[in-house]
């Protein structure tokens, strides 16, 4: 079955030819799976790019006549579907910030060939996720994730005081769809370098610093305001506020499966951007999400079956794909993309995933006056986990402390 795959195709630019042949002679044993193409400039990746589109780009920050950056703005707007990971030195920090709109990952230079062939096959895969093209032209163009506009206004405001708080701005973060996925995707890129995985808004900020966190938010913009237009404000509290109920259900079940510290982060971030695909669908197509959303309430339908029948994929998928292209931490990205079909997941013990999955369920029968957000267990799925005997006790335990 493997055999009958189409080869991806991945382009790789650096303007050293020694360091173009070092990293063909390492990836060499790749060719089954991947078709790859060197060249040492961004004239020339353009040429390559025109004859036949790539699945992924992999540049160099500095280069003569064009840089990187500049090499991925033209890509994202000729192929926006390719997936763009630009390798830059430590003194090049500040310009790969002000690259983040146009790449979706960056690395940092010596690279680890099979760290960077384990990152391209991961970020890869995530393609046949998503089989709606329209949508993943749309997302592999998206800067940033709109975010609640009092929430953006805290943390502009915190910024800006004569005594800015790391924890208050991770905080605040913490509390929206949008600025979490995006400070976790520079802070995840950010951190490739030591081979590590941010989970917490909080530690992203520690991570990246309060300066550039700051040149990041009030400078270069990485945060956006939603549209009202979009969204009414009533519709937009009830997505944010279940978004933190089943963030905070899957960190108690976290909790109560023995996760402990640092480890419980993901199970929170991954609750709270579980829905954040119905946020990119309402950016992208406002029609077809009210019809969803209708047809949803009018039906016995759960809203991702019917976004299945309207799109071929559900608001599930679609975070899911994007938080992977943006390089989010694996456990995140799994639990986001399949939370409503578990069954089709890769994972075989309990994880974020699983909690968030249960959370939703939990969410639902906590709140059964809110419309439109029915989540069934998957229960062949919990039998197989062997994780289904715990459901009374989880229930019960988070009832109390919620």
């Amino acid at each position: 079955m493997g055999g009958d795959r189409v080869p991806k195709r991945i382009l790789f630019v650096d303007d050293e030819p020694n360091l173009l042949a070092g990293l063909q002679r390492n990836l060499r044993p790749m060719r089954g799976e991947w078709e790859m193409e060197f060249v040492t400039s961004g004239d020339e990746a353009l040429k390559a790019i025109v004859r036949a589109p790539f699945d992924a780009i992999v540049t160099d920050m500095r280069m003569p006549g064009m840089t990187g950056a500049q090499l991925l703005e033209q890509v994202q707007q000729l192929t926006p579907q390719t997936i763009r990971i630009i390798l830059s030195g430590q003194s090049e920090k500040e310009s790969v910030f002000r690259s983040i709109t146009s790449s979706h990952q960056f690395l940092s230079k010596p690279c680890d060939p099979d760290q960077l062939k384990i990152l391209l096959q991961r970020t890869i895969a995530l393609a046949d996720l998503l089989q709606n093209e329209s949508l993943k032209r749309f997302m592999s163009k998206m800067k940033t994730i709109p975010s609640l506009p009092l929430l953006y206004q805290d943390v502009t405001r915190e910024l800006r005081s004569d005594d800015p708080s790391p924890a208050k701005v991770g905080e605040i973060i913490a509390k929206d769809m949008g600025m979490t996925a995006k400070i976790l995707q520079i802070a995840n890129s950010a951190a490739h370098s030591f081979r590590a995985e941010i989970s917490d808004p909080g530690r992203a900020v520690q991570l990246l610093g309060l300066e550039t966190v700051a040149t990041m938010v009030l400078s270069l913009s990485i945060f956006s305001i939603l549209d009202a237009r979009i969204l009414s404000a009533d519709k937009v509290q009830q997505l944010w506020n279940r978004s933190l109920s089943v963030g905070n259900i899957a960190k108690l079940l976290g909790r109560a499966q023995g996760i402990k510290g640092m480890d419980l982060d993901a199970f929170h971030s991954a609750g709270l951007l579980h829905n954040v695909g119905e946020l990119v669908l309402a950016s992208a197509d406002l029609k077809t999400y009210r019809e969803i959303e209708e047809r949803a309430n009018s039906s016995e339908s759960t809203r991702s079956e019917v976004e299945i029948e309207m799109l071929g994929c559900s608001h599930a998928e679609i975070g899911g794909y994007l938080l992977g292209i943006w390089g989010l931490p694996t456990a995140i990205v799994e639990a986001v993309a399949w939370h409503h079909r578990p069954s089709n997941s890769p994972v075989v013990q309990f994880c974020p995933l699983v909690a968030v999955h249960v959370a939703c369920a939990f969410d639902t029968q906590f709140h059964p006056e809110i419309k439109g957000f029915r989540a069934d267990l998957d229960m062949p799925f919990l039998e197989r986990m062997g994780l289904n005997s715990y459901l009374d006790e989880w229930r019960e335990s988070c009832a109390e402390q919620l």
